[in-house]
């Protein structure tokens, strides 16, 4: 070892020492002791059992810890001290050794997301003492924290008998599963890591969409429904009788047409359902998704533009690395499973046959198609609301907007009414005529092509007989439009 080498070593060892000197400098009473003296034991000759827990399922460890603690009619908390170094120490090493001056300190607290617009008070850093099944035990809780590069969670655990350890830990696991705060909500995958966003996943609010605003054709959202929560229904039958729970259901169809809005009634009549949202960069949490309704279940797992990850192999050298986490995953839970995967694409037959045509992976394939001219009609109802639209303004619309989806027919009507609101007068009829006149003409050509609507001449013959329809957002990429 060369003399340069040694004296940096030498140099970070006692900025080390000095470190941990100045945990001690706050004063009051050390971790150490206050834990040696709660134990009965020492506490550097008791093992510390560590827990990763990633950050969307700190709240449920939170939960659980909070539950069982709270048996414990003399349970209490404490902090550690000694600034942001506590933050880098493990447990073992604030109790242990020369590290054991870390002083007794205040418990810190973290708001974590719980639901849409709800949050917990959790314990951030600190630690629980209380008895479990007749011993003392200690569990110290330290949230993820990427500004102290930690991207998990985690639970240390002291605990004299080697056996409560184990059973503790268990029943920590069962009550967090059980009392998880993701059971039963529609959640999707974040991957910035920072912000509102870092607790890993964004808890959004189950959508009120209801039958009457879903325009399909005849039979499809009854097909669709039954498909999702029909079997959910009679889930007990169908395990009697030894049949798979799991499915899988393709909405494919041209951009603008409908299918996330038919994701969104689906979402909506299914208020037990734990939903994961997956769209973009977050199919590549398809793997955790699948982990997660299986645990969580009755479930949905919805992907959408599937046909972005599930491309044919022969579209591109070795196949997409995504398609197969997306077959692992859906292979990967028991057949008695009650999990949906609900994929939506414009582009079916860019889709791996392996994807589309395996039971078990993809059984029921439903189009969303264009609007034929009574479905424009029914959208064009819908969309107006409490806008008075004249019968002959409405039906001149609905004719004249052959070959256009949904998505165009909701930005129809917004454009009358902003044509309306720049002359300053309510919207009516001509608001109407003009707003179509302005969308059909050569100029807003790409408007419409990004509405997701053909070229101009591609008239009713593109549409299947029926109507689709869109209730709210776009259908590109967005779960919820």
């Amino acid at each position: 070892m060369d003399d340069e080498v040694r004296g940096f070593l030498n140099s970070f060892a006692e900025a080390v020492e000095m470190a941990h000197r100045a945990m001690g400098t706050h004063g009051g009473e050390p971790l150490a002791d206050r834990l040696t003296a709660y134990l009965g034991t020492p506490v550097a000759d008791v093992a510390v059992v560590t827990e990763e827990v990633t950050n969307h399922r700190y709240a449920d460890w939170d939960v659980a810890l909070a539950e069982v603690a709270g048996r414990d009619p003399e349970a209490s908390q404490v902090g550690v001290g000694g600034g942001d170094m506590r933050h880098h120490v493990s447990l073992g090493d604030l109790v242990g050794g020369g590290h054991g001056r870390a002083p007794v300190g205040q418990v810190d607290y973290v708001s974590v997301a719980v639901g849409p617009h709800e949050h917990r008070r959790a314990i951030g850093l600190g630690l629980r003492l209380f008895r479990y099944a007749g011993y003392p035990v200690a569990v110290m809780q330290r949230k993820g924290a990427p500004q102290y590069g930690r991207d998990k969670g985690s639970l240390e655990l002291l605990c004299a008998d080697e056996d409560t350890r184990a059973a503790l830990l268990d029943e920590l696991r069962a009550v967090a599963l059980e009392r998880s705060v993701l059971r039963g909500q529609v959640i999707a995958f974040e991957s910035s890591g920072y912000g509102p966003e870092s607790q890993g996943v964004t808890f959004l609010p189950r959508p009120d969409v209801t039958e009457d605003q879903v325009v399909l054709p005849p039979g499809s959202l009854d097909r669709i429904a039954a498909h999702v929560t029909g079997i959910a229904e009679h889930a007990d039958t169908l395990r009697r009788h030894g049949q798979h729970l799991k499915r899988g259901l393709l909405l494919y169809g041209p951009p603008g047409t409908g299918k996330t809005h038919t994701v969104r009634h689906l979402v909506s009549r299914s208020p037990g359902h734990t939903v994961v949202l997956l769209a973009g960069e977050s199919l590549g949490y398809i793997s955790l998704a699948a982990s997660l309704a299986r645990a969580l279940q009755p479930a949905v797992v919805v992907l959408e533009d599937c046909d972005l990850v599930a491309e044919d192999r022969s579209m591109g050298p070795g196949g997409r690395p995504l398609l197969f986490e997306v077959l692992d995953a859906m292979d990967g839970l028991d057949s008695d499973a009650d999990v949906t995967f609900l994929l939506t694409t414009n582009r079916a037959q860019a889709l791996e046959r392996a994807l589309v045509q395996r039971p078990g992976r993809v059984d029921l394939a439903v189009e969303i198609p264009l609007p034929d001219e009574a479905g424009r009609r029914r959208l064009l109802e819908l969309y107006q609301a409490d806008l008075a639209f004249g019968e002959e303004a409405l039906s001149d619309a609905a004719r004249r907007t052959a070959g256009m989806t949904a998505s165009f027919v909701k930005e129809l009507v917004r454009r009358a009414v902003l044509v309306a609101a720049m002359a300053g007068e309510e919207p009516g009829d001509r608001h109407l005529h003009r707003a179509l006149d302005g969308l059909l003409a050569s100029q807003e050509e790409l408007t419409r092509v990004l509405l997701g609507n053909s070229r101009p001449g591609d008239e009713e013959g593109r549409a299947t007989s029926g109507a689709t329809g869109w209730q709210e957002g776009g259908g590109c990429g967005d779960p919820y439009g």
